[in-house]
């Protein structure tokens, strides 16, 4: 297949595949709901609860950043809607397919619209959400 023609819903497919492989490995019993409808891709059973996740995938901002969109973009009737994930999933789990490295981020956590994780700066400033904070090592954060 030429890489080229490469749609945005073969994008999210291969992070989804790629989260769900992560989850397994690590030993998470995983269920895809059945559909497009949700606003979840994943339901991983943590040994405490079920979570609603929802795989991103991440491209570069900057030569410092990445970023993710934190909510859904969709087309009714001819016009434009964005919905936000709150209350409809626990956490995002990201893809940056560049290294292929994935980021556990819980929805609390999530800016609204657009989230940036960072690899540098010159400053350590509150806002910044660190990319080595969020990393997946296979562990699934506890709340």
């Amino acid at each position: 297949m030429n890489r080229g023609s490469v749609n945005s819903k073969q994008v999210g497919d291969e992070t989804e595949a790629a989260a769900l492989r992560t989850l397994i490995s690590n030993g998470y019993n995983v269920s895809i709901p059945f559909g497009d409808n949700d606003a979840y891709d994943l339901v991983v059973d943590n040994g405490d609860r079920l979570l609603r996740v929802q795989c991103k995938t991440a491209w570069q901002n900057k030569s410092e950043t990445i970023r993710f969109n934190t909510h859904s973009q969709t087309t009714r009737d001819g016009e434009y809607h964005e919905i936000t994930y709150v209350d409809s999933v626990d956490a995002f789990l990201v893809r940056y397919p560049e290294t292929g490295t994935l980021y556990w981020i819980g929805v609390d956590e999530a800016t609204s619209q657009k989230m940036e994780l960072r690899f540098s700066a010159d400053i350590d400033h509150p806002a910044i959400n660190w990319a080595e904070e969020y990393e997946f090592d296979g562990s699934i954060p506890s709340e």
